[in-house]
């Protein structure tokens, strides 16, 4: 992705991006023979939770240590006191502090994608991924994007969608099949058979309320966001997704 595809994706302007790399928040990407800088899946992933951190009102230099700790036990400390401040600016920032209080009151450590939407925590809460599997871990990360990036109508729709999917024990191990097939993809030929098993079965879970969504995608693979999905997975697993896209487009027409 250019820096402006990717700042559209997460919501902020190419500024901000800038910013944060002379900050040193957000690690700068590889630059192209023509000098452009090529952003992957994986600084829109980190850029959306800086957006998250400082939209809860953590100053940069909170952001940079919360990042720092994988464990989350700082971002708990520096949360309980945010929550003190923001309760003398209650009717300014309430939307912030529903936010915060869904972390606090998290049991245990505190996930590595925090801080979530309220909505987004609660279907965390409620799931419970394949134990090491990197696709249902970029999976909730995709979401944690969509969270931070789309828009409120748009957010809500997609997990009350969602929240039904994860409710139907049917449709939750439907999902854990195609991770696990997506998972065996790795390192694989392009034309391995699994491919299209892989695809149709991405194509199940797709909800039915979503998938004129998903078929209105643009295929085009020039796409800031479909490029950088393609580069972040190995090359068999982007075939299942584009073939996946390719069978919902031609369902919908």
């Amino acid at each position: 992705m250019r820096i402006g595809e990717l700042a559209a994706t997460v919501g902020v302007t190419p500024r901000t991006v800038r910013h944060y790399h002379h900050e040193g928040l957000l690690p700068e990407p590889v630059r192209l023979a023509n000098g452009y800088r090529d952003y992957t899946l994986r600084h829109a992933v980190v850029l959306a939770r800086i957006k998250r951190l400082t939209e809860l009102g953590l100053g940069l230099a909170e952001v940079r240590d919360v990042l720092a700790d994988d464990a989350g036990r700082d971002l708990v400390e520096v949360l309980e006191e945010l929550d003190q401040d923001l309760a003398r600016q209650e009717d300014a920032i309430r939307e912030r502090r529903a936010r915060l209080r869904t972390l606090l009151e998290t049991e245990g450590e505190l996930p590595a994608d925090a801080p979530l939407s309220p909505e987004l925590a609660a279907l965390f809460a409620r799931t419970v991924p394949p134990a090491g599997s990197p696709t249902a871990a970029r999976d909730r990360e995709m979401l944690a994007l969509i969270d931070t990036g789309a828009a409120p109508e748009e957010r809500r729709r997609l997990l009350a969608t969602l929240a039904t999917v994860v409710t139907s024990p049917d449709a939750m191990a439907l999902a854990h099949e195609a991770y696990a097939l997506l998972d065996s993809l790795a390192g694989v030929d392009p034309d391995d058979p699994r491919v299209d098993e892989a695809a149709h079965r991405l194509v199940a879970c797709v909800p039915r309320e979503l998938r004129a969504d998903a078929a209105a995608i643009d295929l085009d693979e020039d796409s800031g966001f479909l490029r950088a999905l393609y580069a972040d997975v190995d090359p068999a697993q982007g075939e299942a997704f584009r073939r996946a896209l390719r069978i919902l487009a031609e369902r919908a027409a």
